[in-house]
């Protein structure tokens, strides 16, 4: 069994064409090339499609409490 794709992105046993998508989960119609990407676009993106991931949510409290504790210790 392949693991990867042809450079068509097709299946290379069977002849398929395969659906990609981009990191939000969104099918991507056409490949991605130099002059398929349009940069302004993405720097106008307003990002309200993506959220933190709940790991790192867990390590900015974590820090949060470990820093408090570290300022209460001075004092006891």
């Amino acid at each position: 069994m392949p693991t990867a794709l042809t450079t068509t992105g097709c299946c290379p046993k069977c002849g398929a064409l395969i659906a990609q998508f981009d990191v939000n989960g969104k099918i991507i119609d056409s490949r991605v090339t130099a002059r398929s990407l349009d940069l302004k676009a993405i720097a106008r993106a307003d990002g309200e499609d993506e959220k933190a991931p709940w790991h790192f949510k867990l390590l900015v409290v974590s820090l949060v409490v470990y820093l408090a504790w570290r300022f209460v210790s001075l004092f006891i």
